[in-house]
């Protein structure tokens, strides 16, 4: 196949560009039989699943806010317990099926000895789930 040109010097230059609408066409024809082939290739495969029980997801205990000020006031659930009342309700919290967990908040200027009472008196009477409730520090606006 001898590829020419309409002008009327006479080169024998070769042609240097690439016809593009066969390639086109080819790309065409095997997208529309990809097309038409891709839905004959999904097929499911049968597997019998096993049949077993489950049990319901047990909803989370519930949690009690334990919260001591730098005058070390103790606060349960927001409201102000003297130590006897404290002790009494922990009693409480540690009789029920599903014990709860306390989260701790303690003002920054809270002696570590009252936290540590507090923890020591929870644990006492078998409350084991204590979480710590902190403050990020805030991002810095250099970024």
């Amino acid at each position: 196949m001898a590829f020419g040109s309409f002008s009327e010097s006479g080169d024998d230059e070769a042609l240097a560009e690439i016809n593009m609408i066969p390639l086109i066409d080819v790309m065409l024809v095997l997208l529309v039989i990809f097309i038409v082939a891709a839905p004959m290739l999904t097929h499911a495969v049968k597997v019998d699943l096993p049949k077993v029980s489950s049990t319901l997801n047990q909803p989370m205990p519930e949690t009690i806010q334990v919260s001591i000020d730098a005058a070390s006031q103790l606060y349960w659930n927001k409201e102000a317990v003297t130590q006897a009342a404290f002790a009494e309700k922990l009693r409480v919290a540690a009789a029920l099926t599903r014990q709860p967990e306390l989260h701790l908040n303690a003002e920054r200027t809270t002696p570590y000895e009252t936290v540590a009472e507090v923890m020591s008196a929870a644990a006492r009477e078998g409350l084991t789930r204590i979480g710590f409730v902190t403050q990020p520090q805030p991002q810095s606006a250099t970024r």
